[in-house]
């Protein structure tokens, strides 16, 4: 696999490689990093501001972004001549985005509180969580609380947030054996990583409590709640909060 690395030109350091024929990927690290992440969303921002020619999708993630791209496109629209692949025009596209993305770390974040009614038939595994952790279920549900959340890629299920930002205190394993049926809206947690259940899917993420939040609303635009860069915070709410959210069912 050919990997082109960063020739210090931004202050990016990056690689870019072929996925296949029809796709590219650009890596800006190896860790779940605030700072690679913000790398990821400027980069993206500026695709959906200028979008390069032939493109057909990207796909952001915890350190890259996937571009698809008509292939055929891609080279009629090139600039740099007949001669050129593809992955060649591309590339060349790419460079010279991260060159115009010099200094752009920094972009606006949307602050979006989730409320969360913990613990009982929403969230069977808070006492398991507590107990790992020689936490009482109180000290678990304001660790979870009182923290702040960033939002780094959605993925698994539609609408479903990956969240960077538990505190280590409460971080619980995946369950041995996963569920067949988790309920939309779950709360869970799994290793040091928090999330909620945008649909009701299998899964083995240790329930803690339920948001009447729905995540995922396919007939909107977009259609998920939250996404890359948005920040959260979890509000403890009651079962009758709870029910009064859902219109009472």
């Amino acid at each position: 696999m050919m990997v082109i690395k960063s020739t210090h030109e931004t202050d990016y350091d990056y690689e870019i490689y072929p996925l296949n024929e029809t796709a590219i990927v650009i890596n800006f690290g190896r860790e779940i990093d605030v700072s690679i992440h913000n790398k990821v969303k400027a980069f993206t921002s500026y695709l959906e501001q200028y979008p390069i020619m032939g493109l057909v999708e990207y796909i952001p993630s915890f350190t890259s972004v996937t571009l698809f791209y008509d292939p055929i496109k891609v080279v009629r629209e090139g600039s740099i001549g007949q001669q050129n692949s593809s992955y060649d025009v591309m590339n060349s596209k790419i460079k010279d985005i991260l060159k115009n993305l010099k200094g752009m770390y920094q972009t606006e974040k949307r602050e979006i509180e989730i409320p969360v009614c913990y613990g009982g038939e929403f969230g069977p595994d808070l006492d398991f969580v507590a107990k790992h952790n020689n936490l009482t279920t109180e000290e678990v549900i304001q660790i979870h609380s009182e923290g702040e959340y960033l939002v780094y890629m959605i993925g698994f299920a539609p609408g479903f947030p990956y969240l960077g930002g538990m505190s280590d205190r409460i971080a619980t394993p995946r369950k041995a054996n996963p569920r067949m049926k988790i309920p939309q809206g779950s709360v869970g947690i799994a290793g040091k990583q928090t999330g909620v259940y945008s649909i009701e899917t299998p899964g083995g993420w240790q329930l803690i409590g339920r948001t009447p939040l729905e995540l995922f609303l396919p007939s909107n635009n977009p259609p998920s709640l939250l996404e890359s860069g948005d920040i959260i915070r979890f509000k403890p709410i009651s079962h009758k909060e709870y029910r009064d959210y859902k219109g009472g069912a």
